[in-house]
């Protein structure tokens, strides 16, 4: 990427420009183009995102117009609900008939200041770096204005327009490859459509814009011809990775940007200190922070917040969604931990479901096919199998054996289980709450427990056995054919 000299920089005052109104009618869908997902988020919400964190001590960033038009309120409802954009200083324009790109920015630049910059990006070039838009901006907002455009050089570039440069370096035309002779054609630079200029230049040269086409549209390329014949500089900034700026048309290109998504995220990981088994097969829906000698293994997917401490072990096919897991958790295979506290030195799984509102303290076991729902689980607690803990709170040191159930649902009602320290629960015991299990109380094994058991007791709640001698197995019975199974008789 071209570097701006940071000493020619002024302060600068930015509004952005995302334009997000395009159906894109390729896609086949009904839903709009920029709220098709990378990384289990709408493209555009990745835009907006970078997009914000473009100020900085000598960068202001005022307003980001989002203009939409296709499916406009869907859109908003989406980046509204979105909690990673609840700062964001949006301002929304509707852009009611698609004519171009240049007619989108015009929708927007009645509402931006004079003394600005303005960046215009796109909601459907979702991998775009904050360091490349910020490159953009402070080129253009140098003492001698310009107006910067990003572009990147492709080892073959198709039929996109190429980039003309004059012997002083800038930009003095982009030449369509319809219209280009062999020698422009064998140019690999080519034209992003991110570009950034001062908002009073912007103004009156998008004014001049004429649809010179079929389609009677607005095009923002227009801009750099208008540039140039105002003696105003077109500084061209080329990235270091042209992935960054592909544009998103249908499902394929779809599918090819979530994989360099997942590329970069991955690589983040390792270099954070996480060691993959196969990094192509990590899935990162989030923003993920890990400790070092962390170990994830094949088919993981990451979503939502997630901490992870030093030294954790994600076993294949687990599912981690707004957790945070302290140092030496393993969570063993086929694992869903989902809006949990876990603390340093737990064991999770396999087939274990830890649902949101789950504190667990530390050296806590939860073994397979556990479910847990809003239970807090003292240290070195242990439900080893078969189990479901609902809104129940346990001390330290109990021991829940297989089948137990806390039935904390009356059909109207949630309610609690109050489990003390060192308690001992039997297996197949199901435990009807509000209900309180005193500390060092004894749950017998196949018990229905309705009443608080006091400390130190035992718990029975069996019906009464009954042997009934001279019973006969149903085969044997009277007036059955030996070895006969008929329907009627089944």
């Amino acid at each position: 990427m071209i570097r701006p000299d940071t000493d020619n920089i002024l302060d600068i005052k930015l509004e952005v420009i995302v334009l997000a109104a395009g159906q894109g009618t390729r896609m086949r869908s009904e839903l709009p183009k920029v709220l098709h997902p990378i990384a289990g988020r709408p493209m555009l919400a990745h835009v907006l995102e970078t997009v914000m964190g473009l100020s900085s001590d000598r960068l202001e960033l005022t307003r980001i117009h989002a203009v939409v038009g296709h499916g406009a309120e869907t859109v908003r409802h989406a980046v509204e609900s979105d909690v990673r954009l609840r700062d964001a200083p949006l301002n929304w324009v509707h852009q009611a008939e698609q004519k171009g790109t240049a007619h989108a920015v015009s929708q927007a630049l009645p509402d931006v200041a004079d003394d600005s910059v303005v960046l215009v990006t796109y909601g459907d070039v979702p991998l775009v770096s904050l360091e490349t838009l910020n490159a953009c901006v402070q080129a253009a907002g140098a003492r001698d204005a310009a107006l910067a455009l990003v572009t990147a050089e492709f080892e073959d570039p198709a039929q996109l327009g190429r980039i003309v440069r004059g012997d002083d370096g800038n930009i003095s035309a982009i030449v369509e490859y319809a219209d280009a002779c062999d020698r422009q054609r064998a140019i690999r630079e080519i034209n992003s459509g991110i570009l950034a200029l001062n908002s009073a230049l912007m103004k009156s040269m998008v004014a001049e814009i004429e649809p010179q086409n079929a389609q009677g549209e607005y095009y923002l390329t227009d801009l750099i011809a208008l540039a140039v014949g105002r003696n105003v500089p077109v500084r061209g900034l080329v990235s270091d990775r042209p992935s960054e700026l592909t544009g998103i048309n249908d499902r394929v290109q779809l599918a090819q940007a979530e994989r360099l998504y997942q590329r970069q995220a991955a690589e983040m990981l390792m270099r954070s200190g996480a060691t993959m088994a196969d990094p192509a097969r990590v899935d990162v829906r989030g923003s993920v922070t890990t400790g070092a000698d962390c170990f994830i293994d094949v088919n993981v997917v990451l979503e939502g917040e997630v901490r992870l401490g030093s030294g954790v072990r994600i076993g294949p096919g687990c599912v981690l969604r707004n957790s945070s897991l302290g140092d030496g958790v393993v969570v063993e295979a086929h694992t869903l931990v989902d809006g949990a506290e876990v603390s340093a030195r737990c064991t999770l799984g396999p087939f274990a479901r830890i649902r949101p509102g789950t504190v667990l303290a530390e050296e806590v076991r939860i073994g397979n096919f556990v479910e847990t729902k809003k239970a807090v689980l003292g240290r070195g607690t242990k439900a080893s199998h078969l189990t479901y803990l609902g809104d129940a709170t346990l001390g330290e040191d109990c021991n829940v054996g297989a089948g137990t159930v806390t039935c904390n649902y009356d059909g109207i009602d949630k309610h609690p289980t109050e489990i003390g320290d060192n308690v001992f629960v039997g297996t197949n015991s199901t435990l009807v709450a509000p209900i309180r299990i005193g500390s060092d109380a004894f749950v017998a094994a196949g018990s229905t427990v309705t009443s608080s058991v006091p400390e130190g007791e035992l718990a029975v709640g069996r019906g009464k056995q009954r042997n009934i001698s001279g019973w006969t197995r149903p085969d044997r019975r009277a007036g059955r054919k030996d070895g006969a199974d008929s329907e009627e008789n089944a």
